[in-house]
């Protein structure tokens, strides 16, 4: 007789089961086994809001393999992923099974690794009732909230729709957010700049016109006031009238939890959460590694905890100290204090290596594309969060012009401490700093050149999924393991699309959630949404019942539905079409954007007398080289941009390289980008041959 483990992945099952050894075997429930039934609400309202929990379509064949193997088993151990999602698993696997859930039969592991297999192994524990209780308190909201809404919208609006109770929220951020830069109104204002430089020396430093020589700071707000300034300034010395000197700490940033992950995957590597997502489950469930066999390469990858173990430090230390010497190894134990609202999975480590000595460079030996570099990530903001800080020697300087202000800062690096490895992306542009050159109080300085530029402020950036998924988390909305899915689904449904990789709302997006805000005002509310994250936290640690929470919402979420219903009794509403500059050949009338099944498409909106539709096409910059067509935006199979002539297949011109707004000096033709930022701009027309380096 042997032991069964039964873990959710196969990919988690092969690396566990080289961890046993002989005497186990171990399966994998690929996922969920039991759920709501998908055809009806499958809650019964009036009994407690039981759930009426069904085997999955599809997975009779593996039902019945692991009753089997249960029963020829002398005991089964439930090692499911450590979170909520893992423990309902669990908890259903066991009920299916026949298995005593009070028993001590379940097992996790925080890595899956030689050490972290037997750490788990060793410390079995029965299955935990209150973080069960806490996701099938969230999967029941989200039914009942899921399948009495999108009934009503269906009726109101049109078939298919449907809401979810935190989607519904991200949507009304995206929206506000458009609203937002649409009534914004851009102010004029303008920067004077000095270029200086120290008596003597020809390097040049930059100061920027600060105010009065008093030091009160004055905005320059239109041309007039620039040039008065300007004119004030001719034949007036600059001479340098304050000048601090001081030195500055820079932290690395702390271990990742999910949402930084997928943030900073975002912001650096282009990655949408759902994809950096699968990249980390592969790292934590095992990958093949050269003189290493299969092995978990991190941490537990649903985590908003920065906690990190005493062991996981000494190895970074010893690390750093062998690459970089003594010093770059920060001295004490550093400890991070969590920015989200609520830390519901604190009971994991942070996002880390499981071994960090294994390197980027010896782990890429073995593996390539996503996971590489998503490792190389991890491992490399790891390892500098136990460096050192970063010193610099800073420099402030105040420089008198006549009756007016200017000032420069500066620094020059110290001691790189952590920089030497890694600093953290962001999405803000931050101010340039620049070293500036040994100066003294008093000194007089050469005025090189002195320039002023009109500026207009600019208004909110739209949301990327990086700065989404901040929102969310600094809001207490969604947890690590609901950002992307919460992403995910409202740009399936329709609501919010993708533009050069910012999130926009759609028509349907802006219609449907105008409905929400004036029936359903709770359901969109931030504030409400977060409290209803912190019962749901309540009920994981034992503080409230799952029972009483949910019937909390239900019983108002059903009288604003009752309500909702009276108050647009005989209404019906339209949702606008997006009107485009594309004219109809057929009538002459302007098409507009419509949705089918198999997404959006060109419409004439003189339906059903004219029926003329057709694709909606993207042009990029440039012409074709071959015919001078418009060059048209298209994606392959697998959803890799490449580039081809309006006219194909005739003309029968496409490539991989994106065209530029630029011409070839010697042909006249459109020159194309190789090579990313710091490649060249191509001539790719037969014969000519003509580069020149990407300008920055």
């Amino acid at each position: 007789m042997s032991k069964l483990v039964i873990v959710e992945s196969p990919a988690k099952a092969k690396t566990i089961r080289k961890y046993l050894g002989d005497g186990y075997e171990v399966m994998a429930s690929m996922g969920h086994i039991r759920d709501l039934p998908g055809s009806q609400l499958g809650i019964d309202v009036e009994r407690g809001y039981a759930p009426q929990y069904i085997s999955i379509k599809g997975k009779e064949k593996l039902v019945k393999e692991l009753k089997s193997a249960a029963k020829q088993s002398d005991s089964v151990l439930l090692a499911t992923d450590p979170d909520r999602e893992g423990e309902a698993i669990s908890w259903h696997l066991a009920n299916l099974l026949g298995l005593d859930v009070d028993a001590e039969n379940r097992v996790t592991f925080g890595e899956i690794t030689k050490k972290g297999v037997t750490d788990g192994m060793a410390h079995p524990r029965s299955i935990d009732k209150d973080l069960f209780n806490a996701q099938q308190a969230r999967r029941v909201l989200d039914r009942l909230v899921g399948y009495k809404l999108s009934p009503f919208l269906w009726r109101k609006v049109r078939r298919g729709l449907s809401a979810g109770r935190v989607q519904s929220v991200a949507v009304r951020l995206i929206v506000d957010r458009e609203k937002e830069i649409e009534a914004f109104q851009p102010e004029e204002y303008w920067n004077i700049d000095a270029q200086l430089s120290a008596q003597g020396s020809t390097k040049k430093f930059a100061a920027r016109f600060y105010g009065t020589a008093a030091g009160e700071k004055r905005a320059v707000l239109n041309q007039e006031q620039s040039d008065e300034i300007l004119a004030n300034l001719e034949g007036k010395e600059f001479v340098v009238s304050a000048l601090t000197n001081g030195t500055r700490k820079k932290v690395p940033a702390p271990p990742f939890i999910t949402s930084t992950l997928q943030q900073e995957a975002s912001r650096r590597l282009g990655f949408t959460a759902t994809r950096t997502m699968r990249a980390a489950q592969t790292l934590y469930e095992g990958v093949d590694i050269a003189g290493v066999g299969t092995t978990g390469l991190i941490t537990y990858m649903r985590t908003d905890s920065l906690r990190v173990s005493d062991e996981a430090v000494t190895a970074a230390k010893e690390f750093i100290t062998g690459e970089w010497g003594e010093k770059y190894v920060n001295k004490t134990k550093r400890t991070y204090k969590s920015k989200n609202a609520t830390a519901a999975q604190d009971a994991h480590e942070a996002i880390r290596p499981s071994n960090p000595a294994l390197t980027p460079a010896e782990v890429e030996k073995s593996i390539s594309g996503d996971t590489a570099k998503l490792y190389r990530l991890i491992w490399s903001r790891f390892i500098a969060s136990q460096m050192a800080d970063a010193l610099h020697n800073t420099m402030a300087v105040e420089i008198t012009a006549g009756e007016y202000l200017f000032k420069a800062s500066g620094y020059t690096v110290a001691f790189d401490g952590y920089t030497a490895l890694y600093e953290e992306a962001t999405d803000e542009k931050e101010k340039k700093e620049t070293a500036l050159p040994p100066l003294e109080k008093d000194a007089k300085l050469k005025l090189r050149d002195l320039s002023a530029e009109q500026k207009f402020t600019q208004p909110p950036s739209r949301y990327t999924e990086a700065t989404l998924i901040k929102e969310l988390e600094e809001n207490g909305i969604g947890r690590p393991s609901t950002y992307a899915p919460i992403i995910t689904t409202v740009i399936d449904r329709g609501y919010v699309e993708r533009d050069a990789k910012k999130l926009a709302p759609t028509v349907l997006g802006r219609t449907i959630n105008e409905l929400m805000m004036e029936q359903f005002p709770s359901i969109v509310d931030v504030h409400f949404s977060a409290q209803m994250e912190k019962n749901l936290d309540k009920v994981e640690s034992g503080d409230a019942d799952w029972v009483s929470t949910v019937d909390s919402f239900y019983q108002d979420f059903d009288k604003t539905l009752k309500q909702a219903e009276e108050n647009l009794k005989d209404t019906k509403i339209k949702v606008p079409d997006e009107e485009t500059d594309e004219v109809c050949e057929v009538c002459g009338r302007k098409m507009v954007i419509k949705t089918g099944r198999y997404g959006k498409f060109l419409a004439c909106p003189g339906f059903p007398e004219c029926k003329n539709t057709k694709r909606i096409v993207k042009s990029a910059d440039g012409e074709c080289p071959l015919c001078g067509g418009r060059i048209l935006i298209r994606h392959s199979k697998k959803g890799r941009i490449y580039y081809g002539c309006e006219k194909n297949p005739t003309c029968g011109f496409m490539t991989w390289d994106e065209p530029s707004v630029e011409k070839c000096p010697k042909c006249g033709k459109t020159l194309f980008k190789k090579g990313g930022k710091n490649g060249n701009l191509v001539c790719i027309t037969e014969g000519c041959g003509y580069t020149t380096p990407i300008k920055k």
